[in-house]
């Protein structure tokens, strides 16, 4: 009979009194889980179809893919179609692109940080990341440092930010004995209301209001400046630290269980939360630095993947990302249609969808936060 991982939902009392794992529901399978990712990748690839489609300008799904179809296979389109062609390729496609990048590495961070700080309301910017990265952010743009990047200046700035707060927390953070997860969310918690402090200084003696516009709506989450030059630099960080958090799966299920058992089962806990935390704060740093912050999508979207797949990281870190991908698309197509031409904040879409869900989690008898 084959077993389940050990995770905290697949623990069960034996009669002797011991912990032994339990048999694996036949919904967990290898051959359903995979099922289940074609399934969404099927269903990702058609959101993705649909948003890059639709905007203020809709263009017919078909058409769609003869444009994509021309761009990947280097065809050719007619001249009428030249400015339908540009708005698909230039402009939509990077949108989309990115917006499935950010939602999966949001849902990938979110589900590794609340298993490490073992804190069911923990999300990717816990530990004071965005709001160091708002700092570079609005630093760069009102006092003109790092002009040299040109377009890119911004997101460089808010990329250090992000690291340089990062770095802060864990140095703060820090005793002799190592650090533990409530210290390094209270520290987190402390510095980031600091850095919104220094963020709404520079922003209150902002010499334009434009940029300060600019800076806020920026603050509260936009795809709006995706191009294909940004595009590579975050799919890339996104996907080589989400392939690594993905290795430390069955660690992370030795982890759930408490510092004291995982060391009893021969993890270095201090070691490890180390790596991962440098892992998560580059790949958060990375796609805040061109998305700005979008909040409750790695706050509820491993709580979701949870109640379908279960606790075990190795199916928790392989769902959530297509999840998260397919909501931030249509997040983002919902932002950017439903008061067309004008744009609403992500920021603020993602809280009205994620707020109902999360009471409707809380309020759900049969779900214990943190574990199915």
């Amino acid at each position: 009979m084959r077993v389940r991982e050990l995770t905290p939902d697949s623990l069960a009392d034996s009669p002797a009194g011991e912990r032994i794992p339990a048999p694996v529901p036949p919904w967990e399978s290898r051959r359903v889980t995979a099922a289940l990712v074609a399934l969404l990748a099927l269903v990702l690839a058609g959101s993705a179809l649909v948003a890059i489609g639709l905007g203020s300008a809709s263009v017919p799904p078909a058409d769609t893919a003869r444009f994509l179809w021309a761009s990947l296979t280097g065809g050719t389109v007619s001249a009428e179609d030249a400015t339908r062609y540009q708005i698909i390729w230039q402009i939509r496609t990077p949108r989309v692109l990115l917006a499935a990048v950010v939602g999966a590495g949001l849902s990938v961070v979110g589900a590794v940080v609340q298993t490490l700080v073992r804190n069911s309301l923990a999300d990717p910017y816990i530990l004071g990341v965005s709001s160091g990265a708002s700092v570079g952010a609005v630093a760069v743009t009102l006092l003109g440092a790092l002009s040299g990047l040109g377009i890119y200046a911004v997101s460089a700035g808010a990329f250090l930010g992000a690291l340089v707060a990062t770095a802060l927390v864990y140095a703060v953070a820090y005793r002799r004995m190592g650090v533990t997860p409530l210290r390094l969310v209270l520290t987190g918690v402390a510095l980031a209301f600091g850095f919104q402090a220094v963020m709404s200084v520079l922003i209150y003696f902002a010499p334009n209001t434009e940029a300060t516009s600019t800076i806020l709506f920026w603050s509260m989450g936009s795809f709006g400046g995706a191009t294909w030059g940004s595009l590579p630099v975050v799919a890339a960080i996104s996907v080589a630290g989400g392939v690594l958090l993905f290795r430390y799966g069955r660690t992370l299920d030795v982890m759930s269980l408490g510092d004291e058992a995982a060391a009893g089962l021969g993890v270095d806990t201090a070691g490890m939360r180390r790596s991962m935390f440098a892992i998560t704060a580059v790949m958060t740093g990375a796609m805040v630095a061109v998305s700005g912050t979008i909040g409750f999508v790695g706050l509820i979207i491993p709580h979701i993947t949870r109640i379908l797949v279960g606790a075990a990281h190795t199916r928790l870190l392989l769902i959530a990302p297509f999840i998260g991908a397919i909501l931030a698309v249509w997040v983002d197509l919902l932002a950017r249609t439903v008061v067309a031409p004008r744009e609403l904040p992500l920021g603020a879409v993602t809280a009205l969808i994620g707020v109902p869900v999360f009471i409707f989690l809380m309020r759900r008898k049969s779900y214990v936060f943190g574990g199915a």
